[in-house]
């Protein structure tokens, strides 16, 4: 079982949100301790799924959360946005796609950068991407 052990909610709408959201999950992930590689992983995660935020929905929100699961405490991440949502989600999941034309990652290269990741799109409402780093994983 996961349990939240604090909430911070940053809106993301221009480009110094962006800083500011990065610099707020760099600081949860040293507060827990994480190692640097694992912080890396979390921070290259969130760039990737703050920039598809702001390229395809015009920025929305994301939720920084420091959870625990036995002795094991970690940053989970949900970034909401309102935008036009993904048509094909399994698609979307596939290495190599893009409709963006940009040699980013992707969303399969930032689930496996991540230990937890969850997606649910829904055309015209919007898109959230739940994502989990543990400290030790």
């Amino acid at each position: 079982m996961i349990l939240s052990l604090s909430k911070d909610t940053i809106q993301v709408l221009k480009e110094q949100d962006v800083v500011f959201l990065k610099n707020r999950v760099k600081e949860t992930a040293v507060k827990i301790k994480m190692g640097l590689v694992n912080q890396t992983r979390l921070l290259t995660a969130c760039s990737e799924l703050v920039r598809n935020m702001m390229r395809y929905a015009d920025g929305g929100v994301c939720i920084i959360e420091v959870v625990s699961s036995g002795r094991n405490n970690g940053v989970r991440l949900t970034f909401s946005d309102r935008g036009p949502g993904i048509p094909d989600i399994a698609a979307a999941m596939r290495d190599g796609f893009s409709t963006g034309k940009s040699l980013g990652l992707g969303l399969p290269g930032t689930k496996r950068l991540v230990n937890e990741f969850d997606i649910k799109s829904k055309m015209g409402e919007g898109t959230v991407v739940t994502i989990v780093k543990w400290a030790n994983g």
